[in-house]
């Protein structure tokens, strides 16, 4: 019997993934859960227990009707939707770090977020489709749009990664810039407050077909990557070496691309343009788990989701009687972790 086919040398691995895997479940449950118990109104835990037993489970188990409204109606869809943009974030983040090998690369930066902000402002307030689609998809359309002329600039000027960041920049101004005249066109002063403050961050809007759209989409976008990780990893030796390797670049590259424009226009229509998740997080999961995709994508999935169902629990309890937005929260986290990640980078030898 050799080494490689010891019984205790193959099953360590498989023990240790399936403790990660375990472990994983168990953070982000425990996270949903705190995310239905905390809020504006305190919930004893035994009130919130039997109400989800009872929707979820069927248990026949007494409760308010108002307590439930708020737990299953209102904070259940929420955390949800919250965990869903996390995650899909987070993997969009990492996804566009690995293409261009820039650390600097997010959909907040590249302008895609922005362009999915236009394309759903756009949708809403200008009526363009003339009701043919809906909010989300004007979204892709201008998350599509934007990351297209993000590339033809950078290519235009070299097609560096620098030149690339530089030129989503530009595109992310230009695509505020009109995303701020069509509400100043085409909004009253109610449609442009509410506006303002989802393009902030979100979501007490969110209900549970949000949920049936989010969710499912953070999860195509989960196993899209899954599927491609070892493709992710020679794109960081760069396109020629991934193509030397037999990666099919284009395709690759358009699945991927695909996938990010996706999982960004639909969370952006959902809850509105957050940043820092996407630069974050997949710099955080690289101290952690290495700079190897298989570990990456699922680590960047789950803290992602976890971040964002603790940011809206902060947004919702930092001001007494009143919601933060959470891209607020997100930026007040985020900017400082960002700016330690830099640091300690630096000082590695």
């Amino acid at each position: 019997m050799t080494l490689a086919t010891a019984p205790g040398v193959i099953a360590r691995p498989n023990r240790r993934l399936f403790c990660y895997g375990f472990g994983g479940i168990a953070i982000l449950l425990l996270a949903v859960f705190a995310g239905v118990v905390l809020g504006e109104t305190p919930l004893p835990l035994s009130r919130v227990a039997n109400v989800l037993a009872h929707r979820i489970g069927g248990a026949a188990l007494a409760a308010d009707p108002i307590d439930a409204g708020i737990i299953w109606n209102y904070r259940m869809p929420r955390t949800l939707v919250a965990a869903a943009c996390g995650a899909g974030l987070a993997l969009s983040g990492l996804v566009l770090q690995s293409l261009v090998r820039n650390a600097l690369a997010d959909p907040y930066l590249l302008g895609v977020s922005a362009g999915a902000s236009t394309g759903a402002v756009a949708v809403t307030i200008m009526g363009i489709g003339g009701g043919a689609i809906g909010i989300s998809a004007g979204a892709f359309l201008g998350a599509a749009l934007a990351f297209g002329l993000v590339a033809f600039l950078a290519r235009a000027a070299g097609g560096g990664s620098s030149q690339l960041v530089l030129a989503g920049i530009a595109g992310s101004q230009l695509f505020n810039a009109m995303t701020s005249f069509f509400i100043a066109k085409s909004a009253n002063a109610e449609q442009a407050r509410g506006i303002m403050f989802w393009l902030l961050g979100n979501l007490s809007g969110v209900r549970w077909p949000d949920v049936a759209l989010a969710g499912p989409t953070a999860i195509l976008g989960l196993l899209i990557c899954f599927w491609h990780v070892r493709a992710m990893d020679a794109f960081s030796f760069g396109a020629s070496s991934a193509a030397s390797l037999g990666v099919p670049v284009r395709r690759v590259t358009a699945a991927l691309i695909g996938a990010v424009t996706l999982m960004t226009a639909v969370m952006v229509s959902l809850v509105g343009a957050i940043g820092f998740v996407g630069l974050v997080i997949p710099h955080a999961m690289r101290f952690l788990v290495g700079a190897r995709h298989a570990a990456l994508v699922p680590a960047s999935a789950l803290a992602g989701a976890v971040f964002m169902i603790a940011a809206d629990i902060a947004s919702r309890m930092m001001i007494s009687g009143q919601v933060v937005p959470i891209g607020v929260v997100t930026a007040l986290v985020g900017a400082p972790g960002f700016a330690a990640i830099l640091i300690h980078r630096r000082r590695l030898p």
